[in-house]
């Protein structure tokens, strides 16, 4: 499972903001390992750079130097709508002089192909097969004529998910859709000001986390400061999979911290689902944590019988088919001197397809595990996504197609137990209400079309 996108705004006169941008940037590294840039803006002009790659492979201090002005806007990409290609990393700038504009973007827009039909009628340009073009595009379509109300306009005609960061020559503004599907914050460095899909990102670079943009609410970020413009919002649909596995347990997002909610879900899953048992581990390292948490109410020892190789994938050089068969092994390795003769819990966040988790227990029972009981701290995924997670289809979620023990004989594990939704909400402890849990229930927040693709937006470039 993926996540979108990590998104990143600075507005701090006399400070290097690209920089500032690069790093918080790389504390949302997490977010999207497909391609990163950053664009600044110096009252006159915005400048852009951008390319495939991991932010410390796209950025260096030459590029970086090229990038002047007292704004810029951030952002690392994992694609949900358009392809992982060249023409579709972000930001992207359309308009040019005063009606120039940069945007960053984490979320996905479901009448993106509608839209674009539409403003292509109206003689826009497109030169990326993103949603997020579609949004700058719809944006300058306004006939408002201040940026607020050009911002304004877009989100009355936008369905779907976005957090958004916004450049113009001489602003900044933070967006989140009414939903508030994608996270964003807001925090103070220097006497300036920094937005960013995560609180870790402010740590990470010194910013003090003032509080989170409101659903609906734009921020416009200039001279005069921060100014706030929002509108009565009904239902709310926060992703839950931002404490499940997306954001960083470092993170704060509605004042709880990701660390604490997922450790919650160990011990929620360890009294639905006790078991005898040896050892627990966490898959790491997203599991990790609910590992802690199941094994602090089982009493069960903590151990770690997996390592991970955390830079695999981080090259652009293609591995050969010997390489490619190896599949979970590039990935894990076990460890035999922990694993042999014991009965094991094995947590993990989730499961999606149902591909990599019998090879990750084919691994454990090699390496000499006796039992491996399953735990998994989401509940069923029986339902894709429309809202900006690359999921799957409905017809690959292993939970839409087999039932819970057709799964435990499926994956290998001698035991299987998701937690339940109920226990899920109160491990997170937050109203269940401000939740988006469709992908478990299939109630979408909004209507969607079952048979959107990524990549709907493709065949319309020339």
């Amino acid at each position: 499972m993926h996540e979108c996108c990590g998104i990143v705004g600075v507005y701090d006169p006399g400070e290097d903001v690209a920089r500032l941008t690069f790093f918080a940037l790389f504390a949302l590294q997490h977010r999207g390992q497909e391609s990163s840039g950053i664009a600044t803006a110096d009252g006159q002009k915005i400048q852009l750079y951008a390319n495939m790659g991991l932010v410390s492979q796209v950025f260096n201090e030459e590029a970086l130097s090229h990038l002047t002005g007292d704004i810029a806007i951030g952002h690392t990409r994992y694609s949900t709508t358009g392809s992982s290609k060249i023409i579709n990393v972000q930001p992207i700038v359309v308009g040019t002089g005063s009606e120039a504009v940069a945007i960053a973007h984490n979320g996905n827009i479901i009448n993106a192909a509608h839209l674009h039909e539409e403003l292509s009628g109206q003689g826009y340009i497109f030169r990326t097969s993103t949603d997020t073009e579609v949004i700058a595009n719809l944006i300058l379509s306004s006939t408002e004529k201040d940026w607020v109300g050009k911002i304004r306009y877009a989100m009355h005609r936008l369905q779907g998910a976005y957090s958004l960061a916004i450049m113009t020559n001489d602003r900044l503004f933070g967006v989140r859709d009414p939903l508030g599907v994608r996270p964003l914050c807001l925090g103070t460095i220097n006497g300036g000001w920094v937005l960013a899909s995560e609180s870790c990102a402010l740590d990470h670079i010194g910013a003090n986390f003032i509080r989170e943009i409101e659903p609906g609410e734009i921020v416009a970020i200039g001279a005069n400061g921060v100014e706030s413009y929002r509108e009565e919002v009904g239902k709310r649909a926060l992703c839950i999979f931002e404490y499940i596995y997306f954001a960083r347990p470092d993170s704060t997002i509605n004042g709880r911290l990701l660390y604490q909610a997922r450790r919650a879900m160990g011990i929620r899953l360890a009294e639905e689902y006790p078991v005898d048992a040896d050892l627990v581990m966490g898959v790491p390292d997203s599991a990790t944590i609910a590992g802690v948490g199941y094994s602090l109410r089982s009493g069960i020892p903590l151990a770690e019988g997996l390592i991970k190789n955390r830079y695999v994938g981080r090259t652009f050089i293609q591995p050969d088919q010997r390489i490619r068969d190896l599949g979970v092994k590039l990935k894990f390795n076990p460890l035999p001197e922990v694993l042999s003769g014991k009965r094991v819990v094995l947590i993990d966040d989730s499961i999606v397809r149902g591909t990599t988790t019998p090879q990750v227990i084919k691994l454990l029972r090699k390496a000499g595990a006796k039992e491996v009981h399953m735990r998994v701290c989401a509940p069923p995924i029986r339902f894709p996504c429309f809202l900006g997670v690359d999921m799957a289809t409905q017809w690959e979620l292993i939970a839409a197609q087999k039932s819970i023990p057709e799964i435990k004989d499926f994956i290998g594990a001698d035991s299987l137990g998701y937690l339940s939704i109920d226990g899920l909400i109160k491990a997170v402890g937050l109203p269940r209400e401000i939740f988006c849990m469709a992908c478990f229930t299939g109630n979408y927040p909004i209507p969607v079309q079952i048979e959107m693709d990524k990549l709907a937006l493709e065949s319309k470039l020339d």
